[in-house]
């Protein structure tokens, strides 16, 4: 029987994982979404959408599909999904890895001010110029919605979800970007500050790039820990060593 590998998805990691395990003959490989892309590329493997109800769930679920290895390439701040996986794995006994990408790490010419959420990255936004850039997603924007002194640009892959802060325009796009681009909004819309996530990956780090070279500051707002004990690999290569039977 093949070897059954569930990987949580949504990531570039998590798309390439299942493409690489597909070509496998010996690997069934099923990719788990959240649902809250609309229009998700296209995946290889087998595809399920929608949340599994809390760890117990993906614990049933583990044990009805028999899955053999749990891969977790969910988006660094997807938390709550990450502890799930972990309860869930340490129920059944499937071996399970965190498929993380590093995050990004300030020069020296970098004017980036670490903060812990969104709401204390709205609490730091009063010391900065009225004009933001808010690339954080299109969820948990509430967290800005009572600032009401600042115009914000906010950019994300669908439509963000309200309340949204009084002064915003909205712009939907969908990484890679290019530092010329980057530069060329940040000059458009006279940006005082950029706001964003320690995401992580090549396909948004450019806003930072054009940041630092226009001498504008970033909040970014730190990862969440992960779960006491987690195995983590930091790329698809690694990943693909954890899941080798034969590695030493």
């Amino acid at each position: 029987m093949p070897q059954h590998v569930l990987i949580l998805g949504g990531t570039t990691e998590a798309r390439e994982l299942a493409a690489a395990l597909a070509a496998r003959p010996d690997v069934r490989v099923t990719t788990s979404l959240a649902g809250r892309v609309s229009r998700p590329g296209a995946l290889a493997g087998e595809v399920r959408v929608g949340g599994f109800g809390g760890a117990d769930g993906l614990a049933d679920w583990l044990r009805a599909e028999q899955v053999d290895a749990l891969v977790d390439a969910t988006h660094p701040f997807a938390e709550a999904i990450t502890a799930n996986a972990a309860r869930a794995a340490a129920a059944t006994g499937v071996p399970a890895v965190v498929l993380r990408r590093p995050g990004w790490r300030p020069g020296p010419e970098d004017r980036w001010h670490m903060v812990a959420s969104l709401s204390a990255a709205a609490d730091a936004l009063p010391r900065f110029g009225p004009r933001v850039f808010l690339t954080t997603g299109r969820m948990g924007l509430s967290a800005f919605a009572h600032l009401t002194d600042r115009h914000f640009v906010v950019r994300s892959v669908e439509p963000p979800e309200p309340p949204l802060p009084p002064h915003t325009e909205v712009l939907l796009g969908r990484g890679p970007f290019t530092v010329d681009d980057e530069t060329a909004l940040l000059r458009e819309y006279l940006v005082d500050v950029v706001v964003t996530k320690d995401s992580g990956g090549a396909a948004t780090a450019a806003k930072l790039t054009a940041a630092r070279g226009l001498g504008v500051p970033a909040v970014v707002v730190r990862r969440p820990s992960l779960p006491e004990g987690a195995r983590v690999v930091s790329d698809v290569a690694g990943a693909l060593w954890w899941l080798d039977p034969g590695r030493p």
